[in-house]
């Protein structure tokens, strides 16, 4: 007697795009989006420094050599060692070019190998997962408000106003002290995933954000994200990345001989 296992693998759609705002001259965010590998990075050079999207494209640059991994451990590792890598370029880069003056750039990477994903980040670009009408933060800020929200001396609804709202503690090519938070997670069939930079979320509540994640698609989902957030005034760049789960229309099959 034969039994027939059937396994359908999850095939991630994407949709990117990056918009320089309604105030700003440059678009300092740089954007990765590389589906054939499972790997998609949202970079946003730091306002105010100089040059900020040599920052940004720096980190996008050296995540574009990364090759696929059978393993996810060893694609975290070569992922990692790749942001590694752009901290000391990216610190090279100001002392020679700009008389050792400070740039930068925070950084959010989304890896999904099978069921589990993983987020790697520095700084306040986010992931978002949208599931089954919920949406949650897979990443947690490097800022200053979040410091004090994670202490309990500040609630998220005062943060928003908070005169340090725009303060981050750590990003890509400001110290050779330099780390990398990671979180690890499940992947379901049909979940959403949005990586941006803060100039989408500071124009959007998330129950609005939620709402344009509803939409079926993908590409009419970022776009609409990115007007929403331009209407809204969007003094800083906005980039968005959306990747949603289905099912692949292959489907392969193990026989099992049972005797």
């Amino acid at each position: 007697m034969n039994d027939t296992t059937v396994r359908r693998k999850i095939l991630w759609r994407t949709a990117a795009e990056t918009n320089v705002g309604m105030v700003r001259k440059v678009n300092e965010d740089s954007m990765l989006s590389k589906p054939e590998i499972g790997l998609w990075a949202v970079a946003d050079g730091m306002g105010g420094y100089e040059r900020g999207d040599v920052a940004s494209k720096m980190i996008v640059q050296n995540l574009e050599l990364v090759t696929d991994e059978s393993a996810l451990a060893d694609m975290v590792d070569k992922v990692e060692d790749s942001l590694i890598a752009a901290n000391q370029q990216i610190l090279e880069y100001a002392d020679v070019m700009l008389n050792n003056n400070t740039l930068g750039s925070t950084i959010v990477t989304l890896i999904i190998r099978g069921s589990v994903g993983v987020c790697l980040w520095v700084g306040d670009s986010r992931l978002y997962r949208y599931r089954q009408g919920e949406i949650k933060r897979l990443s947690q800020d490097h800022s200053r408000v979040e410091e004090l929200i994670q202490q309990g001396r500040l609630s998220r609804e005062e943060a928003e106003d908070h005169p340090e709202s725009n303060v981050i503690t750590r990003a890509v090519g400001v110290d050779d002290d330099f780390c990398v938070d990671i979180s690890v997670f499940n992947v379901h069939i049909g979940d959403t995933f949005l990586l941006c930079s803060d100039g989408l979320y500071n124009m959007l509540k998330e129950d609005e954000i939620t709402g344009y994640l509803e939409t079926q698609n993908i590409d009419e989902t970022v776009e609409l994200l990115i007007e929403a957030a331009c209407d809204n005034g969007a003094p800083d760049n906005v980039s968005t990345i959306v990747i949603k789960g289905g099912f692949e229309k292959v489907v392969t099959r193990d026989v099992v001989i049972n005797e």
